[in-house]
């Protein structure tokens, strides 16, 4: 498949990525930071795998399925943390990850 096969979902993962950077940001920022401490390191997990999948797609990647189906799987477990905070950009976040998750699943073979 080629690149521009795969512009819905890039543009699904940047978006993904770019809500859990700024989740993972304003749970640094919390009050109690400790209670964001699963937030924070899924929000970073999250970013970085919906990050490295955008570039992988752009870029032709054979193992489409595979780091799709992680990326799935990360995004899910990111969204169900997220959604248990009240905080705004935790549920924007949430939103953002149960959509990526969604996508991705699209491309597992």
């Amino acid at each position: 498949m080629s690149h521009e096969n795969y512009q819905t979902v890039i543009q699904t993962l940047h978006e993904c990525m770019t809500a859990c950077n700024h989740c993972y940001d304003a749970c640094l920022k919390e009050e109690n930071v400790g209670m964001m401490v699963d937030c924070i390191r899924l929000d970073r997990e999250c970013a970085d795998i919906c990050g490295y999948l955008e570039q992988a797609l752009g870029r032709g990647t054979p193992f489409v399925s595979e780091l799709a189906q992680v990326c799935a799987k990360i995004c899910e477990q990111c969204g169900n943390e997220c959604k248990k905070h009240d905080h705004d950009h935790c549920q924007k976040c949430a939103d953002a990850c149960f959509k990526c998750a969604d996508e991705c699943k699209k491309l597992v073979a």
